[in-house]
């Protein structure tokens, strides 16, 4: 079997479910060690628990800096080299309309999704930096980024936000040989989706070309393409996975 990331360190966030698990499972699939963080210890300790190898979880807030710092200070030294591979999928929603949002559930969801993000990239990234190791970052955004959906003036700007970040970081960190890219997911089977009412979600899927949602593994196998040399020119760049 083939394994493209064989020796590789890899990170995910929101690994305790979802997106994030299902990603986990096909990093290790294809070879790498997998350090899964979520803000729920217990359903990253499950996903570990589900797969083979010298993996780890661990408890992460991704929107506080000292709690990725203390996780990052962990890992490195558990395995004497910070992760070469980030997959940033850990994200919340807090919908209601505009003028029924509370103020608290905006900064929520942006502390999360989009600040979360940049506190990744800055400290996983400075850290490869120091090691003076190559690495690929991927960014989970959403296509809500660029389409807008109701009750989400708050998740579909972190996430539109995430996407340009990522073009902005691929800049900088080139020079590096650290690869940044985004992937941006139709409507998924997950957690997260699984409290859309019924008839909101037949209404999206007829406007879906494959007429159905996707689900996690389908998302995952991109971020593993992307953490891999086989998409070792593919940077700064977002890719749609919506079933059309």
């Amino acid at each position: 079997m083939a394994t493209p990331l064989a020796g590789k360190l890899a990170l995910v966030t929101g690994a305790g479910s979802g997106i994030g698990r299902a990603t986990s499972k096909l990093l290790v699939r294809d070879g790498a060690i997998v350090v899964a963080v979520d803000r729920n210890v217990q359903a990253a300790q499950e996903t570990v628990s589900s797969l083979a190898g010298d993996n780890v979880a661990y408890e992460m807030d991704v929107s506080s800096g000292e709690s990725i710092d203390a996780v990052l200070k962990e890992v490195v030294g558990r395995y004497k080299k910070p992760p070469t591979i980030v997959v940033n999928s850990a994200g919340i929603t807090r919908d209601n309309f505009l003028l029924k949002m509370p103020e608290s559930d905006f900064e929520a969801v942006i502390n999360v999704n989009l600040k979360g993000t940049w506190l990744m990239l800055q400290r996983f990234g400075r850290a490869m930096i120091e090691h003076e190791l190559a690495g690929s970052m991927v960014n989970v955004s959403s296509i809500v980024a660029r389409t807008g959906n109701i009750g989400q003036s708050n998740y579909s700007p972190s996430k539109a936000g995430v996407e340009a970040m990522t073009k902005v970081v691929a800049r900088e960190f080139g020079r590096y040989n650290i690869r940044v890219n985004a992937i941006v997911p139709g409507f998924i089977h997950t957690p997260m989706t699984g409290t859309v009412p019924q008839k909101v979600k037949d209404m999206i899927i007829m406007q879906c070309a494959l007429r159905r949602f996707g689900i996690p593994e389908e998302i995952a196998e991109v971020a593993a393409f992307l953490a891999s040399d086989k998409s070792s020119y593919v940077n700064g760049t977002s890719i749609e996975v919506t079933g059309g």
